[in-house]
């Protein structure tokens, strides 16, 4: 069987709970076998929860979307498919029919949809504020509340501010479209 050398989208299947593990274990894995050119990028879908308690603070809850399920870009080859096969944690691709069969990668838009979904609201590269520039919160558990940049994680759309509370200077991790830059 001829080899594509296509970077396409695979679903392992993994124990429920080892998600972020195989992840761990899988990039490890690509880099100690010289696979980095053959697996790329190591995906747990998560979304995150809201919830108000009884005192009404807002809790954060970070969920998986896909409980038991890592995506993974890679170049389907024979090494390749042996090291993510056999990473610890991963117990099969979704869509291999057995016997050695290679599995069937996510369609584009399959995969273009669930990345959108994870980055949903967050997806903004056109963040317009730099390290050190005043923003104002106006979403979450600090809203209202005005702080400096002191890191862009733009792969993210993450943003950390220093933020005054209680006099004291506390770090806030926030997605772009929480913040304001102050003009």
């Amino acid at each position: 069987m001829a080899e594509s050398f296509e970077k396409k989208w695979y679903v392992l299947h993994t124990y429920a709970g080892y998600e972020n593990k195989v992840k761990t274990n899988l990039e490890s894995r690509a880099q100690s076998m010289g696979m980095e050119d053959y697996i790329f990028r190591v995906v747990v879908p998560e979304e995150e929860k809201v919830e108000t308690t009884k005192t009404g603070k807002e809790k954060v809850e970070t969920l998986k979307t896909f409980p038991g399920y890592v995506l993974v870009e890679m170049v389907m080859t024979d090494q390749s498919w042996y090291v993510v096969r056999n990473t610890p944690g991963v117990t099969g691709f979704v869509g291999s029919h057995g016997a050695g069969s290679k599995p069937a990668p996510l369609l584009d838009e399959e995969i273009d949809h669930i990345l959108n979904q994870l980055q949903g609201s967050q997806h903004q590269t056109d963040f317009d504020a730099e390290v050190g520039d005043a923003v104002t919160i106006i979403d979450g558990a600090f809203a209202s509340m005005v702080g400096k940049i002191t890191e862009i994680d733009a792969e993210k759309s993450k943003v950390k501010v220093m933020i005054d509370m209680f006099g004291r200077e506390t770090m806030a991790e926030l997605n772009f479209d929480q913040v304001e830059r102050l003009v």
